[in-house]
């Protein structure tokens, strides 16, 4: 039986140590064929850091990586390309200097890999020359990856003056991706959130967003045939039914996903129900949003929006419904059209949100105990009938 990828981001280790990988490189392959430019957002602990790496050793031309899946077979090894990859996923930037910081020791950390000379002395001088250099040296456009690129920005999203800042840094650094359009064969970005484009990407004309794109809708994620053929042996004897209740239900406009991480921790965990993705830390300013804007919670529960609340925010003013979406804990229930616009009905993904956003939400709001348990009762009890 094949071991479990629990916290493991990289394919070389995944591979290597002959743990259970989902293929996702036959919609990698349809991303790379071209030479775009693409967005993609997805809440926390969903896969997108493996895919970025996967992308990167595409890239790199480190074929036998992938030996036996689809890419294998459907691609030209002997073309390879220099890759920026810049992530931020560790650590926390609490304003602009430690952006600024934390970017230069990036690039200074490429700069040894690729052994390429770098002398500008600002963050936006030295990605730029990094780039020329990488086109220089290898004779070939280069790739840019960016995983958590607004992870610096949800870190202080509570600080308005710091944000704005922080914006500005990340703003600059990103718009060298259209200053050197012309040098860049891809360009992949991926995070939690969507912030508007005159916020962060102002530059960035040709950026695609693929978050809602059907094609896509896998891109990340476990879908129910990935749980009957890759993991049948550790599933074996599981009530599929019950199992779909508490960790599928993720839609974004195709085939609904389940969460990699609660699978991954549910199999490990000897096949306990808990709310393990959840656990892992829901941030505490959604509280604070909820009760800055008043919101009622069970008004959450098949709220209907408009195309503009899930697509993108600003920074001065977040929807919180946007951010909830963004970031998992609600999901696309179904489309309508109505007098010309289009709709959408969202709701909780599965029980485990429900059931512990409603908790977290509750311990929030108020300390009478009678209260949370009355309602987490009846909440849990509309939940189990599917009202």
């Amino acid at each position: 039986m094949k071991k479990l990828p629990i916290g493991i981001n990289t394919l070389s280790s995944i591979i290597s140590e002959d743990m259970v990988y989902i293929d996702k490189t036959k919609i990698a392959y349809s991303l790379i064929n071209s030479m775009g430019r693409y967005f993609l957002s997805r809440p926390r602990r969903f896969g997108k850091s493996l895919f970025v790496d996967t992308l990167k050793e595409i890239f790199e031309g480190n074929k036998e990586l992938f030996k036996g899946l689809f890419i294998y077979d459907n691609w030209n090894w002997e073309k390879k390309y220099p890759v920026i990859k810049v992530d931020f996923a560790g650590g926390v930037i609490r304003n602009r200097a430690e952006l600024d910081l934390v970017l230069t020791e990036k690039l200074n950390a490429l700069q040894k890999k690729f052994d390429v000379s770098i002398t500008a002395q600002t963050v936006q001088g030295m990605f730029i020359e990094m780039i020329h250099n990488l086109t220089r040296k290898y004779n070939s456009k280069v790739v840019v990856l960016i995983d958590e690129y607004d992870k610096p920005l949800l870190d202080n999203i509570e600080k308005p003056e710091m944000i704005a800042e922080i914006r500005d840094g990340l703003k600059n650094f990103y718009s060298v991706l259209k200053e050197q359009d012309a040098n860049l064969q891809f360009v992949f970005l991926t995070g939690v959130s969507k912030f508007s484009k005159v916020n962060i990407f102002s530059g960035i004309n040709n950026l695609k967003d693929i978050t809602l794109s059907k094609e896509f809708a896998t891109i990340c994620g476990y879908t129910q045939n990935d749980l009957k053929t890759s993991f049948a042996e550790h599933l074996a004897g599981v009530d599929w039914d019950e199992l779909k209740k508490w960790y599928n239900g993720y839609n974004f406009l195709g085939e609904k996903v389940y969460n990699p991480f609660d699978i991954l921790l549910f199999i490990s965990e000897d096949k306990s129900y808990r709310n393990y993705w959840f656990e892992t830390g829901t941030p505490s300013f959604l509280i604070k949003l909820f009760q800055k804007n008043e919101y009622f919670l069970p008004e959450l529960d098949n709220i209907i929006v408009g195309e503009e609340i899930l697509s993108s925010f600003e920074i001065d003013k977040i929807e919180p419904v946007t951010l909830l979406f963004q970031t998992g804990y609600l999901t696309i229930k179904n489309v309508f059209v109505e007098m010309g616009e289009i709709l959408y009905k969202l709701t909780y993904p599965n029980i485990e949100v429900k059931r512990s956003f409603n908790k977290y939400l509750i311990s929030g709001y108020t300390d009478l105990t009678v209260a949370k348990l009355q309602y987490e009762r009846s909440s849990y009890d509309a939940l189990i009938r599917g009202d």
